[in-house]
């Protein structure tokens, strides 16, 4: 009788395992910087990452605090394309970490708390249509990186671009 239920068990667990991995977004480690505990990008489990020029991609990054008391948190982001890495300055309402915290957190957080920051990245139609690895850091208010990820994007043309160049075809 003990057999079957050490099979059920396994089979729980494993179903677990599944559901908790639905939705997370493969992404890469930055060098000697914390990991996020999972990201999840919508509509994109496999990279590259299809964004849409016009529109937002929308983020979930889930991460630990690695401090305690943190009171400010920035995000970052950077762009390398064809091998050159650029800066990306976000607006207030985006790189204010505290302010996008999701499920009742709030600012401060300390150390090991469980948060997550939801990233809303404006593309803009002025982006070139190309493949760039796009990493993300999250920094306390002491400069420290509290969780950094590279994820592969490929930057398309919007819906509604696509929409009025196919007038030009008619």
């Amino acid at each position: 009788m003990s057999q079957p239920v050490n099979i059920i068990r396994i089979i729980l667990g494993l179903s677990l395992i599944s559901a908790l991995s639905v939705g997370a977004t493969e992404v890469r480690e930055c060098k000697d910087k914390p990991f996020p505990l999972s990201v999840n990008i919508a509509d994109c489990d496999v990279p590259p990452c299809l964004v849409y020029k016009g529109t937002f991609a929308v983020m979930e990054v889930h991460f630990l605090g690695n401090n305690n008391n943190i009171k400010n948190i920035t995000a970052t982001t950077t762009a390398k394309v064809w091998g050159i890495s650029t800066g990306y300055d976000l607006p207030e309402e985006i790189s204010n970490v505290c302010i996008n915290l999701l499920y009742g957190a709030m600012c401060p957080i300390d150390k090991d708390e469980d948060v997550t920051y939801q990233f809303n990245f404006y593309v803009d139609p002025i982006f070139p249509e190309v493949t760039a690895d796009v990493t993300v850091n999250l920094n306390d208010d002491k400069g420290e990186s509290i969780t950094c990820f590279v994820v592969s994007c490929k930057i398309r043309k919007g819906a509604t671009a696509a929409k009025s160049d196919s007038y030009l075809l008619d």
